[in-house]
Order: C-alpha cells, then structure tokens, then sequence
C-alpha cells in the first residue's frame, strides 16, 4: 500500500532509528501549519514497508522524545496500526504556538524539507493566525480545472509530484472537497486577467497601450509581467563629449519585490487583480485590500509578513519566486524612502521612479552622437558580448541579417563602435570617448 506523497504537514521515515529527524520534522511543520503527521514504518515514496519489533516501549520512547524535543512542549496523539500486514506508527501534533524549536533549533517547512532558519526570521515567518486563507475556504463554481501548467513548473524546480495527491497537497480543495478560488487561479484556464497599462505623460488621461497578461496559471502571468518589464527596462545610452551616461529606466529588482509582493498579499478573494500603470515619470505597482489586519504600517516597513493568503505564499515559496525573508518592503524604502508607499484602507500603491529625465538632463556638447532605438539595442548587446555574431545580433534584436549589418556600419561611421581583428574571429570594441 501506498500512503502517497511527502508534503508540508507529512513526513515519512523507514523506522524509529530516524526518530530525531522526524522530531525535526514536526517541529518544522507546526512552524509553519500549526499541525503535522509522522509515519514510521513508510518509505519517503509513501510506500509501507513496516516496522519490526514495535511494542509499548516503542511508542513510549516516541511520545517522550517528542515531549522533550520540541519546545514549547507539545503532546502527540501517537497509535500502532497495522496496514498489510505490516506494523507502522503514526504520531500527530497540533500547537498554537508562533515558534517551536526542537533540540533548541528552529525549522520551517518548506514542501517535503525542513529548513534551519533563525529565531528572528521565524518571527517574520510565521503567520500569526490574523485572518483565515479565504481563497482557501471558498469553492469556485467551476469542475473541470486542470493544473499541468503548475505541475510542469514544480517538475522544473525539481520537486517530485504525485498526480492523484497534487491538488490535495496544495490545498486546492476546500474541506467539502471541492475546488477553491486558489484552485481556479493557479489552473491552466481561468477569467483572471492582469494589465500592464502605460499612459501618456503623468496622469491616466491618455491611454498609450493596454497589454493583458492572463487566462491561465497565475504563476505564468506574474512572470509574464515580469518578462515584459525586464524587456522594457533596457539600458539607454547617451554618448558625446567627456560623458558617457548609461542608465536603467527603473530599478528592476525593487519592481520585482513589489510586484511579487502584490500578487501574494492582495485580497484575490474579492476578484480584483493587482496591476502595473506605466506613467513618464512612474511605474505604480497597485494591489487590493490594504494591510492585514494583524499586521500595523510599523512592523510592515520593518519587512514583517503575515501573509493574507497564506497557501498561495506556500506555493510561490515553492517554486523559488520569494524567499519568505521579508526583505522586499526593506529593500523598497532603503532605494526610495516610505513615501514610496501609499497604504489605505482598500489599497496599496508602490511607486517606483522612472529615471528618463536624468537620462535627458546629460550635457550636450555640440559633437553629441544620437541613437535610434535599434542603434541603442545593438549597442547593449555588443557592450556586453564582444564576440556577439551578426546572426546572434539579429536574433536577439528582430531584424534581418542586412539590417543589422547597415546598423553596424552606421555605429562604426559614427565611431562608437569597431571591428578589431578578421571577420570571422575578430572581436567587436567600444571606442570610448575622451
């Protein structure tokens, strides 16, 4: 028989001899779910091989090794049972408190692992059970959702799934066993749609461009947003006279933070998606619901987490797109100060600046070199591979092999650039301005 998979509040162990590790195993999943489950006698495949020799002393030195491991004390529910045959034992914890330690070190679960954090860390890990996991708790309408997206994805990170207990060791049903609304936003096909919307000048009354990310697995459209925006972002040059000014529209990795940080904590429950506005001087990162309850603008810009929809972090965790550290909010203010945060009732607002007139206020000599936009992308792709081939160049551009050559030509003709060495194993070189 096969009890199934490893998951974040189950853990398996051959027998008893693993008896510390498996008291490591509780400690960290009551960390991080207030709850955990322990089979003895059970592969980590889930398959039951049993335990020889189990009697009351076994589950005597069990009870109290759990006793005396985890602190602040908890007292396990423990049972023999007897599956094919086979002799295995179970031991369940559940505990209210915010952080256990077993052996005087602390374990949060993550998936199938247990990883050494940090006392302090632990504080801003765990979620001090302020709200209940509403997209959790609510079923969706639909039935026919389907998660090969999702599963593809922890299959690329390396995790190790089982196709009949996926859904279950997600948390994407609700205790009806029907699918929830965290179900239908991580499914292949859903209605949840995110905009990335750019205006022109500084407020919304012209509207430049609408692009939708959406219709599919949450996970894909937020690295979607983030594709397009690394795209956009691309380094823009200025050259002439003594100076050289090279800089990025915005700083990406506090985009990141803030847009990894609205997709997790806004209230999807009420079906507003987060969303990204592109102004001249600003991008804005908004996000629905405002702060958590148990959570005040103090310990927020201190970088401390109590996640809104906790099973929904579990996952993002999962699959490497945050850390869990709390960092974001710190790394934000640290770049641009509080003020970057506009904080209601109903809504947060991140503003991130746009450096385009600091790119606009360089000094302009009279021997200035413009650049059109192809010019500059050619131009960042030699500054950072030299031995960049034409074919490379036109596949990383879009253009034709000819076009990138006259590009090339017009770079040398405005002594930007030059070709050192044969066409074939020469090396392409900035002339740097004097």
């Amino acid at each position: 028989m096969n009890l199934g998979m490893e998951n974040e509040t189950l853990e398996f162990k051959k027998s008893t001899s693993e008896l510390d590790e498996g008291v490591i195993a509780l400690s960290s999943m009551l960390n991080k779910h207030g709850e955990g489950t322990l089979y003895f006698g059970v592969k980590n495949d889930g398959t039951v091989i049993g335990q020889k020799d189990i009697n009351e002393s076994t589950l005597r030195d069990v009870s109290r090794k759990v006793a005396e491991g985890i602190k602040p004390q908890v007292i396990p529910e423990i049972s023999l049972q007897l599956i094919d045959d086979k002799k295995i034992i179970k031991v369940t914890v559940k505990g209210n408190a915010n952080i256990y330690s077993a052996f005087e070190r602390y374990y949060i679960r993550s998936f199938d692992e247990d990883k050494k954090v940090s006392p302090d860390m632990l504080r801003e890990l765990i979620n001090s059970k302020g709200e209940p996991d509403l997209i959790v708790n609510e079923p969706t309408i639909r039935n026919d959702l389907t998660f090969e997206t999702l599963k593809g994805l922890y299959l690329i990170k390396g995790h190790k799934i089982n196709n009949e207990q996926f859904e279950n060791n997600l948390k994407l049903y609700t205790n009806d066993g029907r699918f929830n609304y965290m179900a239908e936003l991580l499914s292949d096909n859903n209605d949840i749609s995110i905009k990335v919307v750019t205006f022109a000048g500084k407020d919304k009354t012209v509207m430049l461009k609408r692009t939708e990310y959406g219709m599919k697995c949450l996970i894909s459209a937020v690295n979607e947003v983030l594709e397009y925006m690394d795209v956009i972002n691309e380094t823009k040059v200025k050259l002439g006279g003594k100076k050289r000014i090279e800089e990025s529209y915005f700083d990406y990795a506090c985009f990141k933070e803030a847009w990894l940080n609205a997709c997790i904590h806004t209230r999807w429950i009420e079906k507003i998606p987060p969303a990204v506005y592109i102004f001249d001087d600003r991008i804005e990162i908004v996000s629905n619901g405002g702060l958590p309850k148990a959570l005040n603008k103090t310990d927020f810009f201190k970088g401390v987490s109590k996640p809104v929809n906790q099973a929904l972090l579990n996952i993002f965790t999962n699959l490497d797109l945050i850390d869990q550290t709390g960092h974001g909010v710190p790394l934000i203010i640290n770049k641009y100060g509080e003020q970057a945060f506009y904080i209601s009732d109903n809504t947060i607002i991140v503003t991130i600046p746009i450096n385009k007139e600091l790119l606009e206020k360089v000094d302009k000599p009279n021997d200035e070199i413009a650049l059109s936009e192809t010019e500059q992308k050619v131009y960042n792709c030699i500054r950072k591979n030299a031995n960049i081939t034409i074919s490379e160049l036109s596949d990383k551009v879009s253009i034709g092999d000819r076009q990138v050559m006259r590009v090339l030509n017009s770079l040398k003709n405005k002594n930007i650039i030059r070709r050192e060495g044969s066409n074939k194993n020469g090396v392409w070189k900035i002339i740097e301005k004097q």
